[in-house]
C-alpha cells in the first residue's frame, strides 16, 4: 500500500498529460486521475461531477461537496487519489481551497488537510516549440486526443484549415515557458521537492515511465505490465514543418535552443 494518499499532476496543456492519467488509471492501483478542477469555475466543476448547484447553499458548503466527489470518482476504491491540475487554472483552485481549509498556513498545508499526503509530480515538456505547436494544431483541427487504434478521442470543435500562425505560436510558446517558472517558484516556495516526469521520456518509453511514478509512490511496478497506452501521436511532417519554421521566426527575436 502507498504510504501517499494522492497525488498531483503539476502541468501545462500538451505536455502528456492525458497519456500518463491514462496509463495511471490503467494499472489498476493509482485511481483515476483527471482535472476535476480544470475551469476557473465552481459552477464547472459541480457540473463536471454531476452535482447539483444550489444557489442559497454556502460557498463552503458546496466547495466541500465538489471536493469529496472528486476524491471519490479519482480515487475509484484504491485508495489513492489521483489529479491533474493545470497551471491555467491552478490560481483559482488554490483561492477556494483557501475559503475550505482556511487554517492552512500554506498551499501545501491545505493540500495535505483536503487530500491527505500528496506525492507532487511535475510534469513538462522540454521541446516549448513543440509543445505550442501541438496546441494550435489542436485548436485549429478541433481534435485534441486520438485513440491507440486511431479513432477520434477528443474533439473540441469543428475542423479548419491548418495554418501557420506566428502570433499564436509564439504566445503559446512563451504562455507555456512561463507556466513552468510558476510551477517552479511555487515548488521553492512551498518547500515540496516534486518527481519530475518530462514530456520526451514518457513518449520514448511509456511503460517505462509509469513504473517509474508506481514505484515513488510506493506500489508494485508491476501493475505497469498491463497498461497500454490509451492515446495516439498527432505529430506528422507539418508539425516538423512548422517547427522548423517557428525555430527561425523565433530566432530572430530571442534565443531558442
Amino acid at each position: 500500500m502507498s504510504v501517499f494518499r494522492s497525488y498531483i499532476l503539476c502541468t501545462s496543456p500538451r505536455s502528456g498529460s492525458t497519456l500518463l492519467c491514462k496509463l495511471l488509471s490503467a494499472s489498476n492501483v493509482a485511481g483515476q486521475p483527471a482535472s476535476y478542477f480544470h475551469e476557473p469555475s465552481v459552477a464547472s466543476w459541480q457540473a463536471y461531477l454531476g452535482l447539483e448547484a444550489k444557489s442559497s447553499e454556502p460557498e463552503a458548503d458546496a466547495l466541500r461537496s465538489v471536493f469529496d466527489a472528486a476524491v471519490e470518482k479519482g480515487t475509484r476504491g484504491t485508495g489513492l487519489f489521483g489529479l491533474r491540475l493545470q497551471r491555467h487554472s491552478f490560481d483559482f483552485f488554490i483561492e477556494k481551497l483557501g475559503v475550505l481549509y482556511p487554517e492552512g498556513p500554506t498551499d501545501a498545508d491545505r493540500l495535505k488537510a483536503a487530500f491527505g499526503k500528496v506525492l507532487f509530480i511535475h510534469l513538462t515538456r522540454e521541446d516549448k516549440i513543440g509543445q505550442a505547436i501541438s496546441y494550435v494544431r489542436a485548436e485549429q483541427s478541433g481534435l485534441w486526443h486520438r485513440a491507440a487504434d486511431g479513432s477520434e478521442l477528443e474533439r473540441l470543435s469543428a475542423p479548419r484549415p491548418l495554418e501557420y500562425d506566428l502570433v499564436a505560436l509564439k504566445e503559446c510558446h512563451d504562455r507555456f515557458i512561463r507556466f513552468d517558472s510558476d510551477w517552479l517558484a511555487w515548488f521553492a516556495e512551498q518547500g515540496i521537492v516534486p518527481l519530475t516526469i518530462t514530456y520526451e521520456d514518457l513518449a520514448a518509453d511509456p511503460q517505462a515511465t509509469l513504473r517509474r511514478v508506481l514505484e515513488r509512490l510506493g506500489l508494485e511496478a508491476s501493475a505497469a505490465d498491463h497498461a497500454v497506452p490509451g492515446v495516439a501521436k498527432l505529430a506528422d511532417a507539418t508539425n516538423a514543418e512548422w517547427a522548423m519554421r517557428l525555430r527561425q521566426d523565433l530566432r530572430k527575436g530571442l534565443q531558442v535552443p
